[in-house]
């Protein structure tokens, strides 16, 4: 019997994803067309004597995410249940583990999964599945390599070539230390939740010290419950035989941003080819022309001279009207392309409208493609006072009128535009 556990977080978070975050929680926003979580979710039932999948995180339990629970449930028609289980504060990425250990352990799993909700991969969780049920080590790691530059914002992970031991880990490190990174994705025995005990009990001893003490706790302290995987854990047990990793070569990228959301966007339209071609709009008599890989809901309505792709998502009840040039974008929900409308590296928000010869338009910040191991940069929204150009994003409900220019510049929702902007954030 196995498990998985996704950890969501909450809406603490993610301030780096507005103003899309503004109206689903962001592990339900659509990436190739379906939300966040789905991918992960669909790549977990796909493992031999998955049982349960419980999401994990401070987010209120309010209507979208149980009516994504729901649909999950019932789409998979599987012995999987899909249960949330919500924080009472922010735990971090293994508080949530230790407060709802007696959740994850029940019915005795010979181990669980353990996925961040931000992370965009093909999920070779069958493979770390074999190589746990080899060697049966209490921790298991997804790794993969990124170049000395960019490993410096990632967990770094240092391995003995032979064994896969992590005999060094280091979160973010000041200087190089590997260029195997840390995916955000393992494998844990039960008894890995052990050290996460330890560390628990550790953190409540000091703060009663201290209140013994009449001393304040430190401020650099986490909060009551809080257990970070990463430096708690890991770090501490780097080199002592409990920790290997597991390197994969298949696609993988974190989604900080909504640049980064459009890149894994355009990675599992990719992926889809293999595992949901189904889902890749075909070029029929009649419809529209589609370059590359795209997505198109049942429910949107294309006109016939619109030309998307290539990696295009669109989404329910969009309409795209005659002589639309549509790349590298996602339109959400209900938005309106009116005819000869231009969008490129965009996100079009929910419900928004962009009115006939405009155009809308961003920068793309993607990994370089001539170095196999580049990532997606940490991106900034500010460099020297100044917006950095980045993929344009329309908020929820934002009009763009006729024949105006939207370049490298982020609208908040509920905008009403009257000219072209060019670099800038519209409040």
């Amino acid at each position: 019997m196995l498990k998985a556990v996704i950890l969501i977080g909450g809406p603490q978070k993610g301030t780096r994803f507005r103003p899309l975050s503004f109206e689903v929680p962001k592990p339900l926003f659509p990436v190739a067309g379906v939300p966040m979580i789905q991918h992960h979710i669909e790549a977990c039932v796909q493992v031999p004597g998955m049982q349960e999948i419980l999401l994990i995180g401070f987010y209120q339990p309010d209507e979208s995410l149980m009516q994504f629970l729901e649909a999950a449930q019932q789409e998979f028609n599987l012995p999987v249940r899909c249960l949330y289980l919500q924080e009472f504060a922010p735990l971090g990425t293994g508080g949530g583990l230790y407060h709802f250990r007696d959740q994850i352990l029940a019915g005795g799993p010979e181990a669980f999964f353990v996925l961040n909700a931000d992370v965009c991969s093909d999920f070779p969780l069958s493979a770390m599945l074999d190589v746990h049920r080899r060697h049966c080590h209490p921790f298991l790691l997804l790794g993969t390599r990124a170049n000395r530059t960019q490993s410096l914002n990632y967990g770094c992970i240092v391995e003995n070539p032979q064994t896969h031991e992590v005999l060094h880990y280091v979160e973010k490190p000041s200087t190089f230390i590997s260029d195997i990174i840390n995916c955000g994705i393992y494998l844990f025995s039960p008894e890995a939740l052990t050290p996460l005990r330890d560390v628990f009990q550790r953190n409540q001893q000091e703060r009663q010290l201290c209140l013994a003490l009449g001393e304040d706790s430190p401020s650099s302290w986490p909060g009551a419950g809080t257990i970070r995987l990463e430096q708690d854990v890991f770090s501490n047990l780097a080199g002592k035989g409990q920790i290997y990793v597991h390197i994969t070569e298949g696609i993988w990228s974190q989604i900080k941003s909504a640049g980064s959301a459009l890149y894994a966007s355009r990675l599992y339209l990719g992926q889809y080819q293999i595992t949901h071609p189904e889902r890749l709009a075909k070029h029929s008599p009649g419809g529209p022309r589609i370059r590359g890989n795209v997505y198109i809901h049942p429910t949107a309505k294309v006109a016939p001279s619109a030309v998307l792709g290539p990696n295009v998502s669109i989404g329910k009840g969009v309409t795209v009207g005659e002589g639309v040039r549509l790349r590298e974008s996602i339109v959400l929900h209900g938005a309106t392309l009116q005819e000869h409308t231009c969008v490129l590296h965009s996100i079009v928000g929910w419900g928004s409208t962009v009115g006939r010869w405009a155009r809308v338009e961003g920068t793309p910040n993607d990994p370089n493609p001539n170095d196999p191991r580049a990532r997606m940069d940490s991106e900034s929204l500010f460099k020297d006072g100044k917006l950095l150009p980045a993929i344009t994003i329309l908020g929820c409900r934002v009009r763009i009128p006729a024949e105006v220019l939207i370049l490298n510049s982020i609208v908040l929702p509920h905008k009403e535009l009257s000219r072209s902007f060019t670099n800038q954030i519209i409040l």
